[in-house]
């Protein structure tokens, strides 16, 4: 963990006053309401056909912002409108919770893509770093404090955008797929090691898990208890193809030592051409790793996911993981399709 001899406060120059977007396209900039969310959920859809049509946003990943207690509407979303009511850009700008060893401002939203190219996107990511900023400035840790945000390698123009504001490409991420008509090879886990289906019973546990086993990871951070509520609950979470191993201490007791955690997502299907499960988080605590357990985990996920009548399995992956995750996905069969970037703005 990198320690600041000073608090972010004193590092970050923030704003007093967000600035007011000015764009002769857009009539009105405001805050989101809870009224907007089908009209930004669309908006969503329509970037993504034109940054990558593989994966449909869904709504209920744009009306969570509206419930969590760590989100301001009021001060933490904005959203464009034309002359004639249409929503034509959004922007949300969130202060991740945990902050164990980072202070993070995500930022999220985008532009209707026939109206790209005319600046309104340089108003919107104006007015979110001034509140990541903002966000960032209220932090008293000596920890290091990122403005962050992804883009599709296939939308160019997020790059360019993002560079003019000094937002560094930092890392990448790879979407790998995996074709479940291949045969999926069985692992047999050492004694002392058993997996099982997930139930809502064991949430808490995997939750602790996935925190702890994380935490090696680049940028992760705990999960709130409200964002992990929202995903293993959501519409599109499958208990049926999310999977628990269990690992045997010396004393005889057992814990949770792996997972697997997984979704469904059909609005996906037609835009990608295949039917498909989405693997969401893999992990491992670290005391537990090279013993073949997210191996385990993974044919257990893929057999379960062909038996369902699936036509691939699809995940992203760090490809700089400290923990070989890469080659380890790659040696079950997985094969890149995609990249997202990540870029950051340091403190």
């Amino acid at each position: 963990m990198t320690v600041h001899p000073t608090p972010l406060s004193a590092r970050v120059t923030a704003p007093a006053q967000l600035p007011s977007p000015v764009h002769a396209d857009v009539a009105v900039w405001r805050p989101a309401t809870a009224a907007d969310i089908d009209a930004i959920w669309q908006l969503e859809i329509a970037i993504g056909r034109a940054d990558h049509p593989n994966y449909v946003r869904e709504r209920e990943e744009v009306s969570e912002a509206f419930t969590f207690s760590f989100v301001d509407v009021d001060v933490d979303t904005l959203v464009g409108l034309d002359t004639d009511g249409r929503l034509v850009a959004h922007g949300l700008v969130l202060l991740q919770p945990g902050q164990e060893t980072l202070v993070k401002s995500n930022l999220g939203g985008g532009v209707l893509p026939e109206m790209r190219g005319r600046g309104i996107g340089r108003e919107l990511l104006n007015w979110q770093i001034a509140r990541g900023k903002q966000q960032l400035a209220t932090s008293d840790k000596l920890l290091p404090g990122w403005i962050s945000t992804f883009s599709d390698e296939r939308a160019p123009q997020n790059v360019s955008l993002y560079e003019r504001f000094d937002l560094v490409c930092t890392r990448y991420f790879l979407s790998l797929d995996r074709i479940l008509a291949n045969p999926i090879r069985e692992f047999v886990l050492a004694e002392g090691i058993r997996l099982a289906g997930y139930t809502s019973e064991l949430s808490n546990a995997v939750h602790a898990a996935r925190d702890v086993a994380f935490m090696d990871h680049w940028s992760s951070q705990p999960i709130p208890d409200e964002s992990w509520n929202t995903y293993v609950t959501g519409p599109s979470f499958v208990d049926e193809l999310s999977f628990v191993a269990f690992g045997t201490e010396p004393d005889g007791s057992e814990h949770v030592v792996g997972f697997i955690m997984s979704s469904v997502n059909e609005q996906d299907w037609a835009a990608a051409g295949y039917r498909s499960s989405y693997i969401g988080l893999v992990g491992v605590l670290s005391g537990w790793r090279g013993r073949h357990i997210a191996q385990a985990l993974l044919a257990r996920q893929l057999a379960a996911s062909r038996a369902a009548g699936h036509e691939r399995a699809t995940l992203d992956v760090d490809s700089a993981s400290p923990t070989g995750a890469l080659g380890l996905y790659t040696g079950m069969g997985f094969f890149p399709t995609n990249r997202e970037l990540a870029f950051v703005l340091e403190f």
